[in-house]
Formats: C-alpha cells, sequence, structure tokens
C-alpha cells in the first residue's frame, strides 16, 4: 500500500482484501461483469447459482444452502435468525471478548462491544462462556483444556434451559488471535446439539483457506457447524458475504415470511466472488498461507526464546497473534509496549494492530498473497524494536 506521499508500506492486517490488494483477475472479473449487467437480486443471473454451486462444493455436506448478503454483519445477523426459527428462542452462548458485527442483535452477543464503553452490558438472553486460552486462561494442559472450557457452554445451556444457539470463530480474532485448544469445538457442538440447539461457525476472519492446513476454521476442530458465516474476504473487500446451511434449517427458516436481499448476490459481486474462490486455488494461496505461515510462526518462536517481552506466539497460516508482557511470571499485559511497538512499526513501512482484552497482542493477518520475503521483513523489523 502506498500513502498520499508515495510512501510504500507492507499490509500485515488486511484479512479483507484477501487474495491480494487491486487483485488484476478480480478487477478483470469485476469490470467485464460491470459492462454487460448489473441488477438486484430478484433478476436470475447464472453468476449466483454458479457461485453457489462453487461455495457448497467447498463444505463438507450436509451444508448444502447459500444465501448471498453484503457485508459479515449481515451474514452473522442471517443466521441468528434462521438459529432463532430453527430454536424458538434468542438464547445464545458466546465467548468471551468476541465479536460478531456491528448491528444491534450482534453487537448485543459481542462482548467486545457490549463490556466496553460505551456499552450496556450483557442482555439476559446471552451467555458468556470463558475464553479457551491455554496461555493465561484456568486451563493450560492442550491434552485436556478443551473439554475443560467446554465445560463453561454445558454451563450456560442448563442456565438457558436448552435449545440455545452457539456462536463462535474457530481461532479468535478480536480474542487476542487465539486457536481453540483441540476438542473445545467437537465438545462444545455436542452439548448444543444434546440440546436442540444450533452451532454457528463464524469464519468471517478465519476461512476460505486463511488457517493453511485447512479451508475453513473449523476443519481444524474436526467439526461440522450447522451454519457458517462468510465475510468480506470472498470479495477481496468487495461487499459480498455469505451464509451456508443445512437443508433442515433453511426449510425451517423458509416459514412464509420471504427472505430478499436486494444487492446480495448481485451478478457483478457474485463474478467477484467467482474470481476470489479461481485465483485461491490456482496460485495455491491456502498452501502459501500455510508455508509461510509455518516459516513466520517459527521465526517469531525465535525471537520469543531471544526476548522476554514476548510472552507467547500462537496461531494458525496466516492469523497470528504475538501477546507481549512485562514479565512472563506474573503474565503482566505490556499493553503499552505493544501500542508503542506497532506505531514504530507503521514509521518503518509495516502495518500492524493491537487486540484482545488488555491490547497487548499484535495482530498478523495479511493477504493471501504474502510471501517468505515478506514474512523475513517483518520478523527482522519487529527484532530491531525488541532490543
Amino acid at each position: 500500500m502506498y500513502d498520499e506521499k508515495g510512501k510504500e508500506y507492507l499490509d500485515c492486517v488486511n484479512n479483507i482484501s484477501h487474495v491480494g490488494h487491486c487483485h488484476p483477475d478480480v478487477i478483470k472479473a469485476a469490470h467485464k461483469q460491470n459492462q454487460l449487467l448489473n441488477t438486484n437480486t430478484r433478476y436470475l443471473h447464472d453468476n449466483i447459482v454458479e457461485l453457489a454451486e462453487k461455495l457448497c462444493r467447498k463444505l463438507p455436506k450436509p451444508l448444502s444452502i447459500c444465501y448471498f448478503v453484503n457485508s459479515g454483519s449481515e451474514a452473522n445477523e442471517l443466521a441468528l435468525r434462521m438459529a432463532r426459527a430453527y430454536t424458538g428462542n434468542d438464547s445464545t452462548i458466546v465467548i468471551d471478548h468476541a465479536y460478531h458485527g456491528n448491528t444491534d442483535s450482534l453487537i448485543n452477543i459481542s462482548p467486545y462491544k457490549f463490556n466496553s464503553k460505551g456499552g450496556q452490558g450483557k442482555p439476559k438472553h446471552v451467555e458468556v462462556v470463558p475464553i479457551p486460552d491455554l496461555f493465561r486462561g484456568e486451563f493450560n494442559n492442550p491434552k485436556i483444556a478443551g473439554k475443560q472450557y467446554a465445560q463453561a457452554v454445558k454451563e450456560a445451556i442448563n442456565k438457558q434451559g436448552g435449545s440455545s444457539t452457539f456462536i463462535a470463530e474457530p481461532i479468535l480474532g478480536c480474542g487476542g488471535q487465539i486457536p481453540l485448544p483441540n476438542d473445545f469445538l467437537a465438545e462444545s457442538y455436542k452439548w448444543i446439539r444434546a440440546s436442540s440447539g444450533v452451532c454457528i461457525s463464524d469464519e468471517v476472519q478465519v476461512g476460505l483457506g486463511r488457517v493453511g492446513s485447512a479451508y475453513w476454521g473449523f476443519e481444524t476442530q474436526e467439526v461440522i457447524p450447522d451454519i457458517v458465516t462468510i465475510g468480506k474476504p470472498l470479495g477481496n473487500g468487495h461487499p459480498i458475504a455469505a451464509v451456508v446451511t443445512t437443508a433442515e434449517i433453511a426449510s425451517v427458516f423458509n416459514n412464509g415470511m420471504e427472505y430478499f436481499n436486494s444487492f446480495g448476490g448481485n451478478p457483478v459481486s457474485c463474478a467477484i466472488g467467482l474470481s476470489v474462490l479461481n485465483v485461491i486455488e490456482q496460485e495455491g494461496l491456502q498452501h502459501n498461507a500455510q508455508y509461510v505461515g509455518n516459516y513466520l510462526l517459527s521465526e517469531l518462536c525465535l525471537l520469543k526464546d531471544k526476548f522476554s517481552l514476548i510472552g507467547d506466539v500462537r496461531g494458525a497460516g496466516l492469523f497470528i497473534g504475538i501477546e507481549l508482557v512485562e514479565e512472563r511470571k506474573t503474565l503482566k499485559p505490556a499493553t503499552k509496549k505493544a501500542k508503542l511497538i506497532t506505531d514504530k512499526m507503521k514509521e518503518l513501512g509495516i502495518l500492524l494492530s493491537t487486540d484482545g482484552p488488555y491490547n497487548n497482542v499484535i495482530k498478523i493477518k495479511p493477504p493471501l498473497v504474502f510471501t517468505q520475503d515478506n514474512a523475513k521483513l517483518l520478523v527482522d523489523s519487529l527484532s530491531k524494536l525488541l532490543v
């Protein structure tokens, strides 16, 4: 990226530009379809069918019914509507410090917002479970922690009286770039389904090959959700997103109240979505995410060995967090130093951000075209500031 004076920046945090800023194939697809037709989705067009079919081929059965919307927030909003139709209530379970979107109902299930400045606290229909954090949380034995943390989901279901909706990112974003411990989702989904509830995987930040070892984040937990939500990375920043669910849930949702979205799935948006999926395949970007991500994680772990300021390095593929602490014994968050480092990195031409409950986690989630040379520049620049 370049600023108004022409200074070059390495973008290490823009996950929405999934296949790279201004990818020529994406621009070409948008331009070509714009010259032919763009209209609302009341008019049938081949692109919406082709994109739905291609997207569903990327997902395991029984996820087979696709709805198109304009943003990740719209996707999660629609997913909640489906879940309410299926369960008959609005009881929702979320992970602490989660963020799921900017609409009123999504703010109400996002502790990242309702427990922060300007928020009004937890609504009655929402239960919040602890972050399953092996570094800072109550349980840290990776062999059993997943099931231990999932007990909180079981307890939340009991508080709500059953038939709860559980929505979670398979790797936590605003919560601090935290991979979920093994068995957490499998155990949580088991309890939710035993109560006739609905499991939603929020793939807005981590889907479409970002985790490297899998196409979807939920696959790293060996589960299949009832609803999957996908955000603007599907359009490389263009406003297209999607919800994919089962025929069973879709049939219940089809209750006579017609769902219609004027521009969700319009011909241009779908042409762009198709081009993004094609670029991921043709350029091997899922493999690139795994290869470069593994290299970056290993180099950052070497930095951790050298600098006590780094308390933890974690992530999968090109979705990585560096948690900074004042001292490793107490895990006191190094919030001010994290902010200072990201500011100094910007001066060096590298864009990063911080998040997590204490804003002490440096987030790395670049476009999937990120190279090993890019990763080396990031690590070398960071090492100069940690001295």
